[in-house]
């Protein structure tokens, strides 16, 4: 179940459930890595930006899907794994590194990856602080950040 493959089964039903209307996405790089750092209202948001974007979008994930119990975990692990999430053990620290590590690999290798600044969905859809994530690894794989606003869902 591969990431193309869920992008081409679940674009079609997207587009017309939610007629997304984008501007600006001519100001994606057609190659090289980019952070694509978003608002994060609803978990459709991992889907949305994926549904606009012509490249692959990596993201991170928080560590929970990857290890919750019973058959809804094993679905869940093997579905994101499948599209290519990273597992983020949010607690901090080293727990978090790992992670960001791999994310630096994505951005090293010419790829996109999704991020939201605050860290996790927004409990009310108003924008929170965000945290310095988005801004060491740009400046670590010495990548653009692409700023990318949701709304509306």
């Amino acid at each position: 179940m591969g990431y193309w493959l869920v992008k081409a089964v679940l674009a079609p039903i997207l587009r017309v459930l939610f007629r997304p209307y984008v501007t600006g996405v001519e100001n994606l790089p057609a190659e090289g890595g980019a952070i694509l750092a978003g608002n994060h209202t609803t978990f459709l948001d991992n889907f949305m930006i994926p549904l606009v974007v012509p490249r692959r979008v990596t993201f991170l994930a928080k560590s929970d899907y990857f290890t919750r119990r019973g058959l809804k975990g094993k679905l869940q692990k093997s579905f994101f794994s499948g599209v290519g999430m990273i597992p983020l053990d949010r607690s901090g620290g080293k727990a978090s590194e790992a992670a960001l590590g791999t994310g630096l690999q994505v951005l090293e290798d010419g790829e996109l990856m999704g991020l939201y600044p605050e860290g996790t969905r927004s409990p009310d859809g108003r924008l929170y602080r965000g945290k310095t994530g988005v801004a060491r690894m740009a400046l670590e794989a010495g990548v653009p950040v692409i700023p990318v606003g949701l709304i509306g869902m």
